[in-house]
């Protein structure tokens, strides 16, 4: 396919490469970014989508989406297909799909789970939302940049999906650093913990996969002093995400606000900023209770 990718950061950098391996002819366009090897520069991102079956986006917010958005769609060809892999609110999701369908544009919503590692190995979960028409023409190129992609319903539900799940990582990630730094207090060895939780009703994703914990469980983040995997002010992001959507459809999520309180003082009042989400653990190894 003749695809633009627009926002070639750390996530949409290596997800373009795979599509460039892959033999796609990729044209992309970034304000900072230097082109991965194979992708040709263009010198705007209206330019970039000019004759492109698929436009890709990878953006840092929902407003940066939208001023894209009302640069592109006009640019892009009728029954072209547009994606964006980016992690914003709802109400710029459907905003955005709902300009493109009215241009004649095949619009999804499709945030990505996995991270720099996924994106880099190809191995990322998408979330998508949009048209039946819309996912299979994208699931193609889903399947060279991931390792699954799910079709969540509606333009807007990708997103829905995403701070969804992220809410419950935040959430499962702080209580996992809790039960760690309150086992070291209570004397029990943490390979025993980890040996314990891993196989028992406390099991997550947060303990068996991405351990906070140096040197227990599968290599993460904490085997390499909390150098981000997914950084903790990306975590902050997708929990204010959760908690404005919440808002918006009056939706009583408790655990889901205190995560993002946590986050906001951990980034913004600590030393969160530049490290990895799990190093919550050491947070909560500093502190005494009430603190």
């Amino acid at each position: 396919m003749k695809i633009a990718f627009i926002g070639l950061g750390n996530m949409g950098a290596p997800m373009a490469a795979n599509l460039v391996r892959a033999g796609h002819d990729v044209t992309g366009f970034d304000v900072a970014a230097a082109m991965p090897s194979g992708v040709a520069p263009a010198a705007s991102a209206a330019e970039a989508v000019r004759g492109a079956e698929v436009a890709i986006t990878m953006l840092p917010d929902g407003a940066i989406l939208r001023r894209v958005a009302a640069e592109i769609v006009p640019a892009m060809m009728p029954g072209a297909a547009f994606v964006d892999c980016s992690t914003v609110d709802v109400d710029s999701a459907r905003a955005v799909a709902a300009l493109a369908e009215a241009a004649g544009l095949l619009p999804v919503d499709a945030p990505v789970s996995g991270g720099v590692g996924g994106a880099a190995a190809g191995t990322l979960t998408f979330m998508a939302g949009g048209s039946h028409a819309a996912f299979a023409k994208a699931k193609p190129l889903f399947d060279v940049m991931g390792a699954r992609a799910v079709h969540c319903g509606p333009s807007g539900n990708g997103q829905a999906a995403k701070i969804c799940n992220n809410m419950i990582l935040g959430v499962t990630m702080i209580a996992t650093c809790e039960a760690f730094a309150l086992a070291d207090k209570l004397g029990l060895d943490r390979q025993a913990m980890f040996d314990v939780v891993s196989t028992s009703s406390g099991q997550s994703w947060s303990i068996t996969t991405y351990c906070p914990a140096p040197g227990i469980g599968p290599k993460s983040p904490a085997d390499t002093g909390y150098a981000p995997g997914f950084a903790a002010e990306l975590m902050l992001k997708d929990l204010r995400l959760s908690q404005q959507a919440a808002e918006a459809v009056d939706a009583d999520t408790p655990m889901g606000a205190r995560a993002a309180e946590l986050y906001r003082a951990f980034v913004e009042d600590e030393d969160g900023r530049g490290r990895d989400f799990s190093a919550m653990l050491p947070r909560f190894e500093a502190r005494g209770r009430g603190e």
